[in-house]
């Protein structure tokens, strides 16, 4: 086959699985938001839910970014917040005490996350376990001291003014549908990134050094090369994602980059959605994001206590979280992909390999993997 055929069945949206071809769907449905939005509202453009679409988008680019290092290699961190802080002060001083355009800054807030990464990640190739997890832990508290001591600098628990917007607008309504777009297109790249990664012979190595590191060293790589790497992809797409989000829809402040609960959250929306999967991430983040701003959105009574759902949110969003995490431990995404192969099995007649025997089978395996043998012998 060609070289031109090969990429035509790649592109040929026929040749993709099924959970690929939803996927784009999906992603389709998300990018019409606006549109759907203001079919949905009557009165106008729905800025209120186009504003909590834009929040999970950049949940979900937290969770990715935490599941690129946490959930491929196993090296659990509990305070990554870390880089999202990192990023986002980072673009946004840069910005506001040096005029640095936006675009610029987030470049350089996302440098300056990698650098963070590697600061946290060379030292901790030395522990694990429950070490390596309190030294991420306390990362983020550090610097929320350091943040508070040089309150001259940071702005303290305050936090810093809002930098410049990374795209100009006029308008609330402008500033909401451009600044989802500009969240959608980030979190393209990120996922786009990740992916390509994770689905490659490093994606590969990353998973052989969570099951067993020792197998790793024996087959001849060196794990520590491979962890460095994945703390310092994470910490890059975390901070890109941090120093976008103050330059649109957030602020440059403790409460919504640094504090322990951001840190939590990213954990829970990962192995919510399936750890190790970085869709499974990114969509546990916009799950857990929507999920939580419906409950808080929900004016009925609950019927013995007489309490407004809204007024129990946090508690309402913490049982059902557990009880998702108790009956889905893979997570939604490998649940849905199981369920989908079942019901897919179950639908398909009994395949009979062209009327072949078990015996015939098995010897036309051999028969292909001698070829590719031969043919790899000959290269």
């Amino acid at each position: 086959m060609s070289t031109s055929e090969t990429i035509r069945d790649l592109l040929d949206p026929r040749e993709l699985p099924l959970r690929h071809r939803l996927g784009v769907v999906a992603l389709g449905i998300l990018a019409l938001a606006p549109l759907w939005s203001r079919l949905l509202y009557a009165g106008g453009q729905d800025l209120l839910l186009l504003r909590t679409l834009t929040a999970a988008l950049f949940l979900g680019m937290f969770a990715m970014s935490w599941d690129a290092v946490s959930g491929y290699t196993g090296q659990i961190s509990f305070g990554h917040a870390v880089f999202f802080g990192v990023g986002g002060y980072s673009s946004a001083l840069l910005n506001l005490g040096y005029g640095i355009p936006p675009g610029f800054a987030i470049v350089g807030g996302t440098v300056f996350a990698g650098l963070a990464g590697l600061v946290i990640g060379v030292p901790s190739l030395r522990l694990e376990g429950p070490y390596l997890s309190l030294v991420t832990l306390v990362a983020p508290i550090i610097l929320l001291r350091v943040f508070v001591f040089r309150s001259d600098v940071f702005g303290g628990e305050l936090g810093l003014p809002s930098p410049d917007p990374l795209v100009p607008t006029s308008g609330f309504e402008q500033a909401t549908i451009v600044f989802f777009y500009v969240a959608f297109f980030t979190f393209l790249v990120i996922l786009g990134v990740l992916l390509a990664v994770t689905r490659s012979d490093t994606g590969s190595v990353f998973t052989a050094i969570r099951e067993d590191e020792d197998a790793v060293s024996a087959a001849g790589l060196n794990p520590a090369k491979f962890k460095i790497f994945a703390f310092l992809l994470s910490a890059t797409t975390g901070g890109l994602a941090g120093a976008v989000f103050v330059h649109t829809i957030g602020k440059p402040t403790p409460s919504e980059l640094l504090v322990t609960t951001v840190s939590i959250e990213v954990i829970i929306a990962a192995v919510l959605g399936g750890m190790g999967t970085i869709v499974g991430a990114a969509v546990g983040g916009i799950f857990l994001s929507l999920f939580r701003s419906y409950l808080s959105d929900v004016t009925a009574t609950i019927p013995i206590v007489g309490i407004p759902i809204g007024h129990l949110d946090l508690l309402l969003f913490a049982v059902g979280t557990l009880l998702l995490l108790f009956y889905l431990p893979g997570g939604m995404v490998r649940w849905a992909v199981v369920a989908g192969k079942r019901r897919l099995a179950d639908r398909k007649p009994a395949a009979t390999d062209g009327g072949q025997t078990p015996i015939r089978q098995v010897a036309a395996t051999w028969r292909r993997s001698i070829a590719r043998l031969r043919g790899a012998d000959d290269e």
